[in-house]
């Protein structure tokens, strides 16, 4: 039995041989739609890993609160001949993270920031970086993790103590040859000791210009207390602030610099928040948005009907764009799918075509001895080798398309083992789906009518 299999394997292989051209044709739809298959998934899945990075660095069941610091002015009253006046608003601040704690259940973390541009120096070398003044429960909502060192404890952050955490690109510019722990580092004014340096984190420029993440590797990490007593306290009005804002008000002050230092200059005048931002983490996605709701009706009452603030849900939004991309992939999957078909159905048409060719090839086969099964055989193993070389074909171009693809637009691909046993495996399986309706028609042949026919 396994001998006349091989002898049926051995007619069928001449056969595709002697016709290379028309079996290449056959397969075109093969090779296209298997390599669409695979460059389509491979492409779906470099989004799919992007937007689970992005919500890594966003955080998971987050609320995001970031201060608006230039607030227009709104009306007190409408009536003719009323002198509009400006609404009171103490901005956000650490008294607004303290109700927030209190008032709202099912809160597991609260992380309030504090963002300040400055420089760092050390041993001559100086690079401007941001200071972040954060609590601990900082570091467990954005999962970031220590290469080295160790966290803020409670000490650190009860009494504003001089430490600080870097970022790892930090790390490399600052200490490229010895270990950064214990030394100390000039951050603005301040010397800082470094208590821990960050594992490196990948951040690339989409989510930098979609989410407004910065570059966590360039920050200098400090207590919130400590960037609060020993840098910039903006709930607190000094005698300087004072007197600069009477100056200006008389038009006696002038911000010298280009315009960039200028405009960073006056937004930060402008800027009354205490906070710079606050991430409010809740247990459970389901209740991100009634949470929201019930902060932003308390935030709306603290800070007298003024909306100095905005809410935002990154984690929704992420899903709500993997969803559109899920569609999108779903589309480009059936339109690939869409390319197997056809070509099954273009193998059945060649093959079909062949029967007709090879009519007198039948009858002579069926007349000295050949069953009808080695008939199917013959025709199921050659539409089998069709799709099945079309299928391996497709493979390496569909590998190949997809790097073209990452390197030319720069688009995420990720090609999956999954994805090319699928499209190879629904290419053999097609093969012999459309192989069968030819293979029967070429062994129902009569022997004595099949020889003959001109």
């Amino acid at each position: 039995m396994p001998a006349r299999l091989m002898a049926n394997l051995y007619i069928a292989i001449n056969a595709v041989i002697a016709n290379k051209i028309r079996s290449l044709l056959t397969a075109l739809g093969i090779i296209f739609g298997v390599a669409a298959v695979i460059a389509m998934l491979a492409i779906g899945n470099g989004a799919q890993q992007e937007i689970l990075d992005q919500i890594k660095l966003v955080g998971v069941n987050n609320i995001v609160i970031k201060p608006v610091i230039e607030q227009k002015e709104e009306k007190l009253e409408e009536e003719v001949g009323k002198k509009e006046k400006k609404k009171f608003s103490p901005g956000l601040t650490v008294r607004d993270v303290k109700s927030i704690q209190a008032t709202i259940p099912g809160l597991t973390k609260v992380s309030p920031e504090i963002i300040l541009e400055t420089n760092v120096i050390r041993k001559g070398y100086r690079r401007s970086a941001k200071l972040v003044g954060v609590e601990p429960s900082y570091f467990e909502i954005y999962n970031f993790e220590l290469n080295e060192g160790q966290m803020f404890n409670e000490e650190h952050k009860r009494i504003g103590s001089p430490v600080c955490i870097i970022g790892h690109a930090i790390k490399t510019r600052f200490f490229p040859t010895e270990n950064p722990i214990g030394k100390n580092i000039k951050v603005g004014p301040h010397w800082l000791t470094i208590i821990g340096v960050l594992k490196e984190r990948a951040v690339s420029e989409n989510s930098i210009s979609k989410l407004g993440i910065r570059d966590f590797n360039m920050d200098v990490y400090a207590p919130l207390q400590t960037v609060l007593i020993r840098y910039k306290n903006r709930d607190f009005i000094t005698a300087d602030e004072l007197r600069m804002e009477a100056l200006r008000s008389r038009g006696m002050v002038f911000i010298s610099g280009n315009n960039q230092e200028s405009e960073t200059a006056e937004k930060e005048r402008k800027n009354y928040h205490q906070l710079d931002r606050l991430v409010i983490q809740v247990d459970e996605t389901k209740t991100l948005t009634a949470s929201a709701e019930i902060v932003s009706r308390l935030l709306q009452r603290r800070h007298y009907d003024v909306v100095d603030y905005e809410i935002e849900i990154p984690e929704l939004l992420l899903k709500q764009q993997q969803r559109t991309n899920d569609i999108f992939n779903y589309v480009l999957g059936a339109i690939a799918g869409i390319s197997l078909l056809v070509g099954g159905i273009g193998i059945m048409n060649i093959m079909l075509a062949s029967v007709l060719e090879r009519i007198k090839e039948i009858g002579l086969r069926l007349s000295i001895g050949a069953k009808k099964s080695d008939v199917v055989q013959q025709f199921l193993f050659e539409a089998i080798m069709i799709s099945v070389t079309g299928g391996i074909i497709g493979v390496i171009l569909g590998i190949s398309m997809a790097y073209l693809v990452s390197e030319v637009a720069g688009i995420p691909t990720i090609i999956s083992f999954s994805s090319i046993v699928l499209s190879f495996g629904v290419a053999a399986t097609v093969g012999l789906i459309f192989g069968i309706a030819p293979a029967r028609k070429a062994a129902n042949q009569d022997p004595i009518t099949s020889l003959r026919y001109e």
